[in-house]
């Protein structure tokens, strides 16, 4: 196995979404197509009921599918085909928008003071746009755990781990999405697809996520002119991007641990056309959603 190289470190950023929701954006729209086939990954984490309880009323989505997978804390789920559900603490959250669906999200008061969950948005391909709307909830109960000789364990949301399959395996780009912990001075190593983007995105702790150790062979974005200090340990709140080449990814422990996000997938290849709540491959598929929804014949 030939080991990937790390391309770029995005720092999250703060930023406001909904109704008033506080979160993290760890990558989203200024950074098409690098994340290819996924298109946003969202970290809401607080403490303060007064930066979540707001949540994300009723609106639209078309072209895309939603995942979300929550840490702590409840949130509340209803969309226009009439399904409604609550996911909690290690619950994952999968819909399809396809065609159009309209839905909201309402994050409720959590049981420890804290609320932190993820959501990511994943494009479908050109040809499955407008595909029928779907919703599934995954309890925690039904998630998998794989740990390794090494200690190293793995939830499996989505993908494949020691020949044990994650629950959510009807997403249409058909992405790895696990759930890493890696404890102090490991070496772990995970086999990926050669081409298929990959990337990593830090809960806790810090860790070394190549073999090269070296913070000037890509670039950090996010993290400012002043940040002279350019460690070759990543730490909480980035996102780690690899390069395509390689068919390995490779983490390291020195003194603590680290825990992770670790994500893949095949890329698309197509146009993105991306406004708001929607995700096309041209503006004027893009007019057409607006309209319809304007119209009331969004919803197919």
């Amino acid at each position: 196995m030939t080991t990937r190289r790390i391309a770029k470190i995005f720092k999250s950023r703060p930023t406001v979404e909904g109704a008033g929701v506080h979160l993290k954006r760890a990558f989203g729209y200024s950074q098409v197509p690098q994340f290819d086939p996924f298109l946003m990954l969202d970290d809401f984490h607080t403490s303060n009921p007064e930066e979540y309880l707001a949540g994300f009323p009723w609106h639209p989505h078309r072209g895309i599918e939603t995942i979300t997978y929550v840490l702590e804390g409840l949130v509340e789920h209803g969309d226009s085909m009439g399904n409604k559900g609550t996911i909690g603490a290690g619950d994952v959250q999968w819909m399809t928008a396809g065609s159009g669906i309209i839905h909201q999200e309402m994050p409720q008061l959590s049981p420890t003071g804290t609320m932190w969950g993820f959501q990511f948005w994943a494009n479908l391909p050109a040809a499955q746009k407008m595909m029928a709307p779907r919703y599934r909830d995954v309890k925690a109960a039904d998630i998998p755990e794989v740990t390794l000789e090494n200690g190293v364990a793995i939830k499996v949301i989505a993908g494949e781990v020691a020949d044990v399959k994650g629950p959510v395996g009807d997403i249409v780009i058909e992405p790895e999405m696990l759930d890493i912990c890696v404890p102090a001075g490991t070496v772990f190593t995970h086999p990926l697809s050669i081409g298929h983007t990959a990337f990593a995105y830090i809960l806790s702790g810090d860790g070394y996520f190549d073999d090269q150790r070296d913070a000037y062979a890509y670039e950090m974005v996010g993290h400012g002119w002043s940040d002279t200090e350019r460690r070759c340990v990543c730490g909480v709140e980035t996102v780690v991007l690899f390069e395509h080449a390689g068919s390995a990814i490779q983490v390291t422990t020195s003194d603590k641990p680290v825990r992770f996000l670790f994500v893949s997938g095949k890329p698309l290849g197509e146009p993105v056309a991306w406004y708001g709540p929607v995700v096309m491959n041209t503006q004027e598929e893009l007019k057409v959603a607006f309209d319809e929804y304007q119209h009331g014949t969004f919803v197919k």
